[in-house]
C-alpha cells in the first residue's frame, strides 16, 4: 500500500472527506524506531474531537486517534469483480427485497417498514433506502415505536463493501446506541454455469408451492402460521425443490416426480425466486444423514435450468460469514461477494 509523496508519509484526508472511502496507516504502538503501523481500508466515516472512525466493508467500525495517523489518502471504490454479473447495489437491494417480502408493510419517508409476525429478520426489518424523511435520530425512535406496536424487537438492515452501501448509516446507527447483531454475505455469480453444473438433477421435484413435505425439512419452519407462507411463496416467480428421502441414493430413477415417500421429510430442499435477469436462491438445505451426496448441487441445478428457462441469466444467494461449508460449495459453483448486509439492533 502506497502512501508516500515525494519520499515522505503523508496525511491527505481531512474531515470534509466524510463519506468517501478511505485508506490510513497509523501508528500502532509508542514511538520511537521500534514503532508498528496498521492500515486500515474503508468509508470515512466520522472525524470529531480528534478521533477518525472509518467502516471496513465487514462493517466492522474502527475508531482512530487522529494523533496516531501517519498517512491518509482518499482511494477508489473496490475494483470491478472479474467474474460473474456487473451490478450495483440499488439493483440487488430492490431484487433481494422483492424475493422475501413482508406480510406487512409501511413507509417511512424512502425507508421501508417490514414485519411478518416475527418470521426471519429481513421480512421483520426495516430498509432504509434513500432519506426516512425525518432527522436519523426521530426515525430511530419511530421505528423503535412501530415495531413495539408489533411486539417485534426493532431491527434495521443495513450494507457495507460495495459502491453506494451504507457506511455512514452503521456508524450513526452506532452512535444511537444500535449494535450489529448478525452478518451475511450476498454473493453473485453467472447462472448459466450454474445450470451446467454435473448433477443429477431427475430426483430434483420443482412445485411451484411448499407442501407439508418441504415444510418439514425447513429449518425455519418452526411455528406454523399463515404469515409464514406468505413471506416464503413471495416474489415475481418462485420454485420449490424437493428431493424425497429416498430418492437420494435411487440414481437417475428415482423420477423428476418422486415425492417424499411414507411421510419422510425430504432429504433435501431449495427455492428460487426468478425476477427479471436475477435467479435468486434460498433455503437450499440437506439433512444431516444425506449430506456430501450432491444433493444441494443437484437442488441448484435444478432451480437454475428452470430460472434459464425463464430467461434469467444472473444468480445471487445470500450465505451468513460463519457458514463455512456453504460458502466453500459456493465457492466451487463460482460465486462472489458483492456486498454485506447487517441487522442492526439498539442495545
Amino acid at each position: 500500500m502506497e502512501f508516500t509523496m515525494g519520499g515522505r508519509l503523508e496525511v491527505r484526508i481531512t474531515p470534509a472527506d466524510v463519506g468517501k472511502r478511505v485508506s490510513v496507516r497509523r501508528r500502532s504502538t509508542g514511538g520511537g524506531s521500534g514503532a508498528e503501523f496498521t492500515d486500515t481500508v474503508g468509508v470515512l466515516t466520522s472525524w470529531n474531537d480528534g478521533v477518525v472512525a472509518i467502516t471496513r466493508k465487514s462493517g466492522e467500525s474502527v475508531r482512530i486517534l487522529e494523533s496516531s495517523l501517519v498517512a491518509g489518502k482518499v482511494v477508489p471504490a473496490a475494483p470491478a469483480r472479474r467474474r460473474g454479473p456487473a451490478a450495483s447495489f440499488a439493483e440487488l437491494a430492490a431484487v433481494t427485497a422483492r424475493a422475501w417480502q413482508p406480510v406487512e408493510s409501511e413507509p417511512l419517508g424512502a425507508w421501508r417498514l417490514r414485519a411478518a409476525g416475527g418470521f426471519t429478520r429481513r421480512a421483520n426489518s426495516v430498509l432504509p433506502l434513500g432519506d426516512p424523511g425525518l432527522p436519523l435520530g426521530e426515525a430511530f425512535e419511530r421505528i423503535e415505536q412501530w415495531y413495539g406496536e408489533r411486539g417485534l424487537p426493532p431491527y434495521i438492515q443495513t450494507a457495507t463493501g460495495a459502491e453506494g452501501t451504507q457506511e455512514t448509516l452503521c456508524a450513526e446507527l452506532e452512535r444511537h446506541g444500535w449494535r450489529r447483531e448478525v452478518s451475511a454475505e450476498v454473493r453473485i455469480a453467472a447462472l448459466a454455469p450454474v445450470g451446467d453444473l454435473e448433477a443429477d438433477v431427475s430426483a430434483v421435484r420443482l412445485t411451484r408451492e411448499p407442501d407439508a413435505a418441504w415444510l418439514s425439512r425447513y429449518q425455519r419452519f418452526s411455528t406454523p402460521g399463515p404469515h409464514v407462507l406468505r413471506v416464503l411463496g413471495s416474489g415475481p416467480s418462485v420454485w420449490f425443490a424437493t428431493v424425497a428421502g429416498e430418492a437420494s441414493g435411487a440414481g437417475a430413477g428415482a423420477g423428476a416426480g418422486a415425492g417424499s415417500g411414507g411421510g419422510e421429510p425430504p432429504a433435501a430442499i431449495g427455492r428460487c425466486v426468478v425476477d427479471g435477469r436475477w435467479a435468486g436462491f434460498m433455503a437450499v438445505e440437506v439433512a444431516p444423514e444425506h449430506r456430501r451426496r450432491g444433493l444441494a448441487t443437484a437442488v441448484m441445478a435444478a432451480l437454475a435450468r428452470r430460472a434459464l428457462d425463464e430467461g434469467a441469466s444472473a444468480a445471487w444467494l445470500q450465505v451468513e460469514e460463519d457458514n463455512e461449508g456453504a460458502r466453500a460449495l459456493y465457492d466451487g459453483m463460482g460465486f462472489a461477494p458483492h456486498h454485506r448486509y447487517h441487522h442492526f439492533r439498539p442495545a
